[in-house]
């Protein structure tokens, strides 16, 4: 089983990152928009966002298996995002787009040929939260088939901010099961009837 192997979709290319990525990182980093629900503090230099990428993505391909994407345009092989599947329990979903590229589906279309591959690889299930100030986000969990299960409270780091948090999850391999970390860590509850628009 090649570790993470690239993946292609009707529109992109996910493919492993690689050093020579660092500017276009740098420009996805550095936008303080598009890192408002992300848990970091946006980039201010080129060496930041360096680090960023050996830390958070290069240093995830020696491991056995490694779910750790930049998505790229099919056509151009422009770097706009990424996704990516993290190796712990959670197996926590997470994106991130350049903003010109928000509200066109690339999340959606990147995280479903992310979701046929842990499928194959025998991944029995994910999750994935959002800040509840960031529907959008939600709505992506949603159309991948995910389901709420049940919301909680974090003091989240490093930016130290309060933020209630909505935990989706999908089960891949059909069993029922739910993910409960996040309900014991931390003050949760359930939000009856909870429909986002």
């Amino acid at each position: 089983m090649e570790n993470t192997p690239p993946l292609t979709t009707p529109r992109l290319l996910l493919r492993r990152f690689t050093p020579d990525d660092t500017p276009a990182m740098w420009e996805l980093l550095q936008d303080e928009e598009v890192n408002t629900f992300l848990p970091w503090f946006p980039v201010k230099t080129l060496e930041e966002a360096r680090q960023h990428l050996q830390e958070r993505y290069l240093s995830q391909y020696s491991r056995a298996q490694s779910y750790h994407y930049a998505v790229c345009l099919r056509e151009t092989g422009q770097l706009i995002g990424y996704a990516n599947v993290s190796d712990t329990e959670a197996r926590d979903l997470g994106y991130g787009f350049r903003k010109e590229f928000w509200h066109q589906g690339f999340a959606t279309e990147a995280a479903r040929a992310i979701l046929e591959q842990l499928r194959r690889d025998g991944v029995p299930y994910i999750t994935a939260t959002h800040d509840v100030n960031n529907p959008h986000s939600g709505a992506v969990m949603r159309k991948l088939g995910m389901q709420y299960q049940y919301s909680y409270r974090e003091q989240w780091q490093p930016k130290d901010i309060l933020v209630t948090f909505r935990m989706y999850q999908l089960n891949l391999d059909g069993k029922d099961r739910v993910y409960r970390a996040y309900w014991k860590q931390y003050p949760h509850f359930v939000e009856e009837g909870f429909h986002e628009l």
